[in-house]
């Protein structure tokens, strides 16, 4: 069986992830090019005639002269034979309702040398915006190319395509336009600004003409361009447009507490039951222990939380398949800049709400550096994913599951008012960078708005199955790791010390639950709770919640993991109480109240939104920034923010 590598290129929105979907389904995965942090994207499938058909989704670019981190990975692998990524093939795929700036990205990649089968996308628009494309006239005038029409949203066209792909020769086409620049690319030299510019000139020039001749006018159907115009006019209105925004994200915050609650719920009972089963049917030991208390328990932190990661994703991929985020994007834009932001940081920190990591690579976009870094520095404010397990179970502990007026939950008006908090931190924490670093207002937001769409759910139902296959393979290392240290550190401590305590406990009488909790106390990880006791006490926490800190520096979300944990260490299991209702029975020892009241619930939400406790985005920002300088003073200031915040609220709120 022969195997062939095929790379997708193509400009932003013109529908290339959704033909990479197509062909490759389920059979994909994410890696990052030698040196760079640029996702690619790799994916793979059999052609009629079993022979491996390799697929890599190269990152969206208008043209070979990069300007960007993404456009400069597209040209060096292009223009590099000897790349490990080098395809045989490339199918260019272009946006059928913007022709002419697309065909600009088509014609430079031909006229390199390369193989080249033309893919027309989204041809249904053609029809409804009026438009006749005389296909084999395109392909002659382009020096014979072959080009196929698909609707990738809809799956038409892709059985073709991959025919047309087993049985093309790669070889090289007729050039369309012979420049000194395009061979300097094709060779892997270095372009001046003028070599840019003039050949993107004489390339225009020369399209308009093809187009000319092959693509004709007749009677229009309803555009969808009219539409998009009406919309437009209320979602990137300088005033509605906002209040529509924010009645969009009240809408997904409430529909993730509505809905995510039963699944939830139900999946907390079944780790509660599954730990009791374990406890009560295998032999007594310490593998049984590990099990029950450690790492059934582990996981079960991070499950829980899945109906609400899918629910917040699946609500972000509709709004991008829409078109809507772009409109958000735009908007925002506006309100950024008085707080000295490029308009290229919109991006990133609209990114940073699903992970601070591709946020953080999405600056690559911004030209000047120092608007660039002071993104880097305040994108991680922005609540991610990693922070919702936290607020969710913060929330359901101090938050009353109760409606405002019969429609408004209360629990999911608090986690849109976190995320509020993160977006409005970052534009504050902006604004003093800036002056740090006086930086003037240099960049531009250039983007295109696409024309409205209905959402591809196979293409959501792939992002989804991606985003909960990270959450738990990636998180799920390190919280079952974390989960088996934390039981060692909570079983066992200093020789003969849990023992005689355990010993005094009983002789006093004590319940089981006071010797279960004096027993903690006296190990390992009690042992280090209580040496950071002090430090943390001002804001509401004791040692039991001082251990979640420290191993939520490793990532947000195993503060969840940690807790049930913590207490499940020596749980009585007859009960099959679940995680939440432990925590909501926790007593304060000096005060005699519960240990998560109102002021500690919010002074840990603070503390969570604001602290960098992530060390895989503090590794990118430095490889980002070429030093550990930037992301230590990231560390530090973020650090300092949270603890003094966290501890305003708390004693605010006592």
């Amino acid at each position: 069986m022969s195997e062939k590598r095929i790379a997708l290129v193509g400009n932003p929105n013109a529908g290339k992830s959704s033909v990479f979907n197509q062909l490759t389904g389920l059979n994909q995965h994410v890696g990052n090019y030698p040196g760079v942090t640029v996702d690619k994207h790799y994916g793979s499938y059999q052609d009629a005639d079993g022979d491996k058909v390799e697929v890599i989704d190269l990152p969206g670019t208008y043209s070979v002269f990069p300007k960007s981190g993404d456009e400069e990975v597209v040209k060096e692998l292009l223009g590099q034979p000897d790349h490990p990524d080098f395809p045989q093939q490339i199918v260019v795929v272009v946006d059928t309702s913007n022709l002419e700036r697309n065909l600009l990205l088509y014609t430079q990649v031909a006229d390199m040398g390369l193989p080249v089968i033309l893919a027309l996308n989204m041809a249904d628009l053609l029809e409804k915006e009026g438009l006749h494309l005389d296909e084999q006239g395109l392909s002659k005038t382009l020096g014979g190319v072959p080009v196929i029409f698909l609707n990738a949203r809809k799956g038409e066209g892709i059985e073709e395509l991959k025919q047309l792909i087993a049985t093309e020769k790669a070889q090289p086409l007729s050039p369309f336009l012979e420049t000194e620049a395009i061979q300097k690319v094709a060779q892997g030299e270095a372009t001046s600004r003028a070599d840019e510019v003039e050949d993107t000139k004489q390339r225009y020039r020369k399209i308009k003409s093809v187009l000319s001749e092959v693509l004709t006018r007749k009677a229009p159907e309803k555009s969808p361009r009219q539409w998009t115009q009406r919309l437009d006019g209320a979602l990137t209105h300088p005033v509605w447009g906002y209040g529509l925004f924010l009645l969009v994200l009240f809408l997904i915050f409430q529909a993730i507490y509505t809905f995510a609650s039963v699944p939830m719920d139900l999946i907390d009972g079944v780790f509660g039951v599954l730990s009791q089963a374990v406890a009560t049917s295998l032999p007594e030991g310490v593998l049984t222990d590990l099990l029950a208390e450690g790492i059934i328990p582990g996981i079960g932190g991070v499950v829980i939380f899945i109906p609400q990661i899918v629910l917040l994703f699946a609500f972000i991929a509709m709004l991008e398949e829409t078109g809507y985020m772009s409109r958000v994007v735009f908007i925002m834009d506006r309100l950024m800049r008085p707080f000295g932001l490029s308009g290229k940081s919109v991006v990133p920190l609209i990114s940073g709400v699903a992970c601070a990591i591709p946020a953080v690579m999405a600056t690559r976009s911004i030209d000047q550096w120092k608007d660039r870094l002071v993104t880097i520095m305040v994108v991680p404010l922005t609540s991610c994913s990693a922070r919702l397990p936290v607020y969710t179970l913060l929330i359901a502990l101090v938050v009353p599951d109760a409606y405002v007026w019969g429609f408004i939950n209360l629990q999911g008006l608090a986690l849109l008012s976190m995320y509020l908090l993160g977006f409005a931190s970052a534009l504050v924490a902006a604004i003093l960078f800036k002056v740090f670093l006086k930086a003037k207002q240099s960049s531009f937001l250039i983007m295109e708005l696409p024309t409205y769409k209905w959402p591809r759910w196979q293409n959501i139902g792939l992002i989804l199955w991606e985003k909960v296959k990270v959450f738990v393979w990636e998180a799920g290392k390190i919280i079952m790791a974390l989960s088996i240290v934390l039981w060692v550190m909570a079983s066992y401590g200093p020789p003969g010390r849990i023992q005689e305590a355990v010993a005094a406990a009983e002789a006093q009488g004590l319940t089981e639950e006071q010797v279960a909790s004096v027993s903690l106390e006296n190990s390992f990880i009690g042992i280090v709770g209580k040496a950071i006791e002090p430090a943390i006490e001002p804001l509401g926490y004791d040692w039991q919640i001082g251990i979640a800190l420290i191993t939520s520096f490793a990532a947000r979300e195993v503060f969840v993991s940690s807790m049930a944990t913590i207490y499940s260490v020596g749980e009585d299991f007859e009960e099959g109480s679940t995680m939440l209702e432990r925590m909501r029975a926790e007593i304060n020892p000096h005060t005699g109240l519960p240990v998560y009241t109102l002021a500690t619930g919010l002074s840990l939400m603070i503390f969570y939104a604001f602290a960098m406790q992530c060390m895989s985005t503090l590794a990118i920002v430095k490889r980002e920034t070429k030093s550990w300088k930037w992301p230590i003073i990231q560390f530090v200031y973020m650090t300092a923010l949270a603890y003094v915040s966290a501890f305003l609220v708390y004693q605010g709120f006592s």
